[in-house]
C-alpha cells in the first residue's frame, strides 16, 4: 500500500499522530508487561504533545488490557493486604483527579505532579525506605487515583511504596490495582461526558500492538535481577515526571 492510499486521519487524528501513538503504546506496553507499570508514564508526556485531549482516557482503557493479562499471569503473587489499603483509597482520588483535570489548567496540574513524583523519587534513591504500613499504603492509593486519573500517569506514588518488594509482587499487585482503578476513572469520563470517540476507535486498533507487547514481556520479564528492575521502575518515574515538567513548564 503507497502512502496516497493511507487514510489522511483515523476518527479525527492525522494518520501520522497515529502511528507514532501506535509505536509509543507498544514500547509503553511492553515496559508495563515487564515491570507491572509504564505505559501511563511513558505514553502520556509524548502523547500529550501529540494529542492532548486522548490523555487520559486512551492509556486509561490501554490500561486495562495489559493489566488485565499481568494480574491473570501473576495472581498467585498479589499482595491482597497492599491492595486492601490502597485501592479503597483510588476512590477519593479519582473523584479528586476528575475534578482538578476540569478545573485547573493542563500546565498547572503538570507542574504539580511532576514536582510531587520526583520530591518521592529523591528520597527513594537517597535509601529512604518506604515501608507499607497501612497509612503509607492509603496515601499512595489516593495520590495514584488523583494523579492517573488527571494526567494518566498514575504508577510512581504505588511504585515508590512497593519499590523493595519482589518483582512479581509488585506486576501482580500494581496490575490489580490499575486494572480496578482505572475502570473506576473512565466510568467517571464516561458519566462526565469526557470519553472522546477517537479514544473508542484507537483503543480497539492498538489493542493488537497492546497483545504483541504482553506476549513479548512475559517470555522476558523473569530474566531481569531484582536490581535492575528497582532501577527501571525509579527511572521511569523520574523520566516521565522531568518529561511532564518540562512540557508543563513550556505550556
Amino acid at each position: 500500500m503507497t502512502l496516497g492510499l493511507l487514510p489522511e486521519a483515523v476518527a479525527g487524528v492525522p494518520i501520522v499522530s497515529v502511528v507514532v501513538i501506535g509505536l509509543i503504546v507498544l514500547v509503553g506496553s511492553f515496559v508495563q508487561g515487564a515491570i507491572g507499570l509504564g505505559l501511563g508514564m511513558f505514553g502520556a508526556p509524548l502523547i500529550a504533545l501529540l494529542e492532548p485531549e486522548l490523555v487520559p482516557t486512551l492509556l486509561l482503557l490501554l490500561a486495562v488490557v495489559i493489566s488485565s493479562g499481568v494480574m491473570v499471569a501473576e495472581w498467585s503473587h498479589v499482595s491482597w493486604r497492599a491492595i486492601g489499603w490502597a485501592l479503597p483509597a483510588r476512590i477519593p482520588g479519582t473523584v479528586l483527579g476528575v475534578w482538578l483535570a476540569t478545573s485547573f489548567s493542563h500546565q498547572a496540574l503538570g507542574i504539580l505532579i511532576a514536582v510531587v513524583v520526583l520530591v518521592a523519587i529523591a528520597l527513594t534513591v537517597r535509601t529512604v525506605e518506604v515501608d507499607q504500613t497501612p497509612a503509607n499504603l492509603f496515601t499512595a492509593g489516593f495520590a495514584a487515583g488523583t494523579a492517573g486519573t488527571a494526567a494518566a500517569i498514575g504508577g510512581p506514588p504505588m511504585a515508590i511504596v512497593m519499590a523493595h518488594r519482589p518483582p512479581r509482587e509488585v506486576r501482580g499487585t500494581l496490575s490489580v490495582f490499575f486494572v480496578v482503578g482505572s475502570m473506576m476513572s473512565l466510568a467517571l469520563f464516561a458519566v462526565e461526558g469526557e470519553l472522546p470517540h477517537a479514544t473508542l476507535v484507537l483503543s480497539g486498533l492498538y489493542l493488537p500492538l497492546v497483545v504483541i507487547a504482553f506476549v513479548a514481556a512475559t517470555l522476558t520479564h523473569r530474566r531481569i535481577p531484582r536490581d535492575t528492575f528497582r532501577r527501571a521502575v525509579l527511572a521511569l518515574c523520574g523520566l516521565s515526571a522531568a518529561v511532564l515538567l518540562v512540557r508543563s513548564a513550556l505550556g
